[in-house]
């Protein structure tokens, strides 16, 4: 039977990380789905690890050009209507979360699903507050000053992927250009009030360093306009100066 959901985790060298997602995924009440791990070539450990998975999960382990090109990788080998990202570490949040999305749900009309993410770690994930740790999603106009969809709450139609897939010139930021896409081809997103999964919040694209919003500017202007170009700086700027005391 063609799975619902198709998990696409990539990986390299986080072994204990790797082990707390598969086993987040195992107790889903909800059992269509498959999952790709798609490994970056890991320690020995990790390989002897992965050897010993059985169906529904599947793995790849190979030397890659970072984070996206593995997730095309696993778009690549999915057989899912749905596809779900998530990273090493990365849980969902409670054992119905599936169930939830998606039984007893019409969702024919819909490309894309997407909840709440809490974070957990030591960073603040936020630019404005140092206390809130939820991210709730937005699909709106504000997409152009912050990416309203957090990766591993969103659920993509594969059938988006099929003329798309993730762009290596953004090493940080290839999911914010993809939902950029989509919201201007005015895809249905809908979100449910629940939450999907708990999330690191020391990843890369926590870090605030400024070379990750030059990458925003780049990523939008990219999808405009040149004239554009000056006002995504000085969304990015304040965007980096409000980090930078909240952080401090």
């Amino acid at each position: 039977m063609k799975p619902k959901i198709s998990i696409i985790i990539p990986v390299l060298n986080n072994l204990l990380g790797l082990q707390k997602t598969i086993i987040s995924i195992k107790s889903q009440t909800f059992s269509n789905y498959e999952v790709w791990i798609i490994d970056g070539k890991s320690s020995k450990e990790t390989q002897e690890y992965l050897e010993h998975l059985e169906a529904p999960f599947f793995y790849q382990s190979e030397k890659d050009k970072g984070i996206y090109d593995a997730m095309n990788k696993g778009i690549a080998f999915s057989n899912g209507e749905w596809l779900y990202f998530l990273g090493a570490g990365d849980e969902l949040y409670h054992e119905s979360v599936l169930e939830n999305c998606f039984l007893n749900r019409t969702l024919e009309s819909v490309n894309l699903i997407a909840g709440n993410i809490v974070y957990v770690g030591n960073k603040t994930p936020f630019i404005y507050s140092k206390n809130k740790m939820t991210k709730n999603p937005s699909w709106s106009n504000d997409m152009w000053i912050r990416n309203g969809l957090h990766h591993q709450g969103t659920f993509y139609k594969k059938v988006l992927f099929l003329n798309t897939k993730y762009p290596l010139k953004y090493k940080t930021l290839s999911d914010y250009w993809l939902n950029l896409i989509l919201y201007k081809q005015n895809e249905k997103c809908f979100i449910i009030e629940s939450t999907i999964a708990k999330c690191n919040s020391d990843g890369v694209s926590k870090s605030g360093n400024w070379n990750l919003y030059k990458e925003e500017v780049n990523l939008k202007t990219d999808l405009t306009s040149l004239l554009l170009k000056p006002i995504f700086y000085i969304v990015a700027f304040t965007k980096f100066l409000s980090r930078k005391i909240v952080n401090d």
